[in-house]
């Protein structure tokens, strides 16, 4: 009988506990993320992406967006992009990303920047004005700049998306395939996308020195790139195993804890000399 009641409730469209605390979870992160956009909580963490062959050379750095909580806590977007990526709210992310690239950028001029965007903020009015606005200030900011779209967003509008990249890959702007190989991406797409660079998903990084599945998935992600004329970074390196291996198999750049975790200090200011040392 209580089964039967169970289903019932079911049938009926009724909300189970888990789905509840999902929904309840998923509005506190909501208000959480819209409050601090309204307070101007919105900061990059930034994160080298260095050569292979030479380590001590960054290639350029990533701009990863952080809100603070109302504690003033460091908030990762893991935590909260799950929420609002189909929203307008993240829309408004990717505007505060862009927008606090986009002054690095202009207070730094040697510094080579990536930031991260979804494929649903291309057609956003207000992210391709701030994005207009901080090119006209210094048209040579394009040249300096990369943006990085999700495999898996990427291939939700492809054809949206070769002519969003045609558009401004004119003006100088660079492109990165962001998680390359965790999604679904149709070889005819790779090959028309013309992405500058690829970033192959860390899965496939994890214990690369000794796990021969993942070397096999390695050389063949790096293979399809390399023919495809595309930069290769490989993603979350964490020790000097992983990394030795990832030169050797002729990966072009490296980025992971291992050559340094994001930082809200701009980690091309010295600390101790004040002179610049970003990627060029």
């Amino acid at each position: 009988m209580r089964g039967r009641k169970r289903r019932k409730l079911v049938d009926a469209g009724q909300e189970s506990p888990l789905d509840f605390a999902v929904q309840n979870r998923d509005r506190n992160t909501i208000t959480m993320v819209r409050e601090a956009l309204d307070r101007g909580d919105a900061v990059l963490a930034y994160q080298p992406v260095v050569q292979s062959a030479n380590p001590q050379n960054v290639a350029f750095y990533e701009g990863l967006i952080r809100i603070l909580d109302e504690t003033g806590r460091v908030i990762p977007a893991k935590d909260f992009m799950g929420a609002v990526e189909t929203q307008e709210l993240g829309r408004e992310i990717d505007c505060a990303a862009l927008r606090a690239g986009l002054r690095a950028l202009r207070q730094t001029p040697a510094l080579r920047l990536s930031i991260n965007m979804s494929a649903r903020s291309i057609g956003y009015p207000k992210w391709k004005q701030i994005l207009t606005r901080g090119l006209s200030s210094d048209p040579k900011i394009a040249e300096r700049l990369i943006l990085e779209i999700t495999e898996s967003s990427a291939m939700q509008m492809p054809e949206l998306v070769t002519t969003f990249m045609s558009d401004l890959q004119d003006k100088g702007i660079a492109f990165a395939l962001d998680d390359f190989g965790a999604g679904y991406t149709a070889f005819r797409y790779l090959r028309e996308f013309y992405f500058d660079i690829v970033k192959i998903d860390g899965q496939f990084v994890r214990n690369v020195h000794s796990d021969p599945n993942n070397q096999v998935l390695m050389e063949a992600l790096i293979s399809i790139a390399t023919h495809f004329d595309m930069f290769t970074v490989a993603e979350t390196v964490e020790n000097g195993a992983e990394a030795g291996w990832l030169a050797q198999s002729g990966i072009d750049c490296l980025q992971g804890y291992f050559f340094g975790a994001p930082s809200l200090t701009p980690p091309w200011l010295s600390e101790k000399t004040g002179k610049e040392v970003a990627g060029t």
